[in-house]
């Protein structure tokens, strides 16, 4: 279903209205239109092609899912693909997905997903400013929702930023060894993703907007500052989130090589071990043999020293091997 809503001088008329009427304004100097609309079928996008005038190339465009974030450009508009974070049920992030066409006099946003990602703020956003939508139109409402999807990033990257912060206290803190090895890599392996697809996500936007930028009849020169700051705020977030990447391998690496030396202060400790135990099994295998003709088996005071020589071997060893940190 496409919601659609008329603003006039900036001011958005009282309830929404249909589509056919929505177009009809749109011959009316003054006026702008804001179409919305959640999971749209193919149906309901060549309708607002053919209210608005839409390429079919655009349509086409818009009915391809799992799209990275790009612009391209029309004769009088630009289609516009976000792919924004959006929180689910759970407290997950999940890629989202928006298209939008931009225009001087309307807008369109169609969000798919089973958590669609909302737009009330971007709308909140434009409509405290009625005097600059009223003469910039759909550039300065796209501004507002490209600039409510990159401050998401943001947020999304400072809190990975904590969370990598947290696990570099994890891996170099107290219980280094094989204890909650698993959990730990798990989590980097978990973050580190994360922030891939963060990357993946913002890299391609970055082009969209200086795209976008060289197009005067959607942003206008008033815009670009507007369109700069978002694009400072997507710079960024790439470059926290390359930081983080680079950390989370280095963690990986770190916690790698801790758990390789665990592994050898263990084959250490078993080998020292082994080697206490070996003395006293070398004394009892040789006095074991049975032979007839051994000397010692007539001592009488042979037992007490082979136990002896065997417990002052088995100290000895110890001690050296206490020494040396191996036990």
């Amino acid at each position: 279903m496409i919601e659609a809503r008329v603003y006039r001088a900036g001011r958005p008329d009282e309830g929404s209205t249909d589509l056919e009427h929505a177009a009809a304004t749109l011959r009316a100097d003054g006026t702008f239109v804001w179409l919305d609309a959640v999971d749209p079928t193919a149906d309901d996008l060549d309708a607002v092609a053919a209210a608005i005038g839409l390429h079919p190339v655009t349509v086409e465009d818009a009915l391809h899912r799992q799209q990275r974030p790009r612009v391209e450009l029309f004769e009088g508009y630009a289609f516009v693909a976000l792919r924004p974070f959006v929180r689910d049920g759970d407290g997950d992030d999940r890629i989202g997905e928006v298209h939008a066409f931009v225009g001087p006099r309307f807008f369109g946003t169609f969000r798919f997903g089973p958590h669609p990602f909302p737009v009330e703020r971007a709308r909140e956003r434009w409509e405290r400013q009625p005097e600059v939508l009223a003469e910039h139109g759909g550039g300065f409402a796209a501004w507002a929702l490209i600039d409510e999807v990159v401050d998401g990033y943001l947020t999304l990257v400072e809190e990975i930023e904590d969370r990598a912060d947290l696990l570099e206290d994890d891996v170099f803190g107290e219980g280094r060894g094989e204890a909650g090895a698993t959990d730990v890599q798990e989590r980097i392996f978990r973050l580190k993703r994360l922030v891939v697809q963060l990357r993946r996500v913002v890299s391609p936007l970055r082009q969209g907007l200086d795209l976008l930028q060289e197009e005067p009849g959607v942003v206008s020169p008033p815009l670009q500052p507007y369109y700069r700051d978002v694009m400072e705020h997507a710079l960024r977030v790439a470059e926290l989130a390359d930081s983080i990447r680079d950390l989370l391998t280095s963690l990986l690496e770190v916690r790698l090589s801790q758990l390789a030396n665990h592994t050898n202060d263990i084959m250490k400790k078993q080998a020292a071990w082994a080697g206490i135990i070996l003395v006293p099994t070398l004394i009892a295998g040789i006095y074991g043999m049975n032979f007839r003709h051994m000397p010692e088996l007539g001592w009488a005071v042979g037992y007490p020293i082979a136990l002896g020589s065997m417990i002052a071997a088995a100290i000895a060893l110890y001690l050296v091997f206490k020494r040396k940190e191996w036990l």
